[in-house]
């Protein structure tokens, strides 16, 4: 079930921020990237649901708005945690990193 997956894949990313925030003791941002970061609003809330007491508050609007290739918050103006959305370019990356490699 397409679902369940969907859900069990939500569950361990807030697993895995609640984890991370327990040693590192303090948190800046959170940040959502590359292909489902930063095109899925839905994994995005499901990531974030249930977070508000670790400081992690989603502003449901500005998360559904389409980044336009730059960074993007999508927290509450009062929340702790800044929550972002950051572009990526694998494919730029990978030809700069092949480019360093040639003579």
């Amino acid at each position: 079930d397409a679902r369940l997956a969907l859900e069990m894949y939500a569950y361990r990313i807030r697993k895995y921020i609640g984890a991370y925030m327990a040693v590192l003791g303090r948190v800046d941002a959170l940040v959502f990237t590359a292909g489902v970061g930063e095109n899925s609003p839905l994994v995005r809330k499901m990531s974030c649901a249930g977070l508000g007491r670790l400081g992690i508050m989603l502003d449901e609007t500005r998360n559904q708005a389409r980044p336009a290739g730059e960074i993007m918050p999508i927290h509450k103006n009062e929340s702790p945690v800044s929550i972002l959305v950051i572009p990526t370019d694998e494919e730029l990356e990978i030809a700069q990193q092949t480019r360093a490699l040639l003579p």
